[in-house]
């Protein structure tokens, strides 16, 4: 697993330890408030890591001259 993954995959861990904390509703409300700007950056975070991975994600294929073209990737099963 690349580094990316595995920075992605923590942030989404310590995510969701943060929606449970927040869900329980027993912590103080400055920890509460703590917390709540912790996940948004760790949403912001994400999202970022999504948005660069989608760009990675490219379709080669064939042009009219028979040349390789990079393009979209667009599941065809869908």
């Amino acid at each position: 697993m690349n580094e990316k993954n595995q920075s992605f995959e923590t942030s989404l861990s310590r995510l969701e330890q943060i929606v449970r904390a927040l869900e329980r509703g027993d912590i103080a409300l400055e920890e509460s408030l703590n917390l709540f700007q912790e996940g948004t950056q760790l949403v912001r975070s994400c999202q970022k890591l999504l948005d660069d991975a989608e760009l990675q994600v490219k379709k080669v294929h064939a042009g009219a001259d028979g040349t390789p073209v990079e393009g979209d990737f667009i599941d065809d099963a869908e």
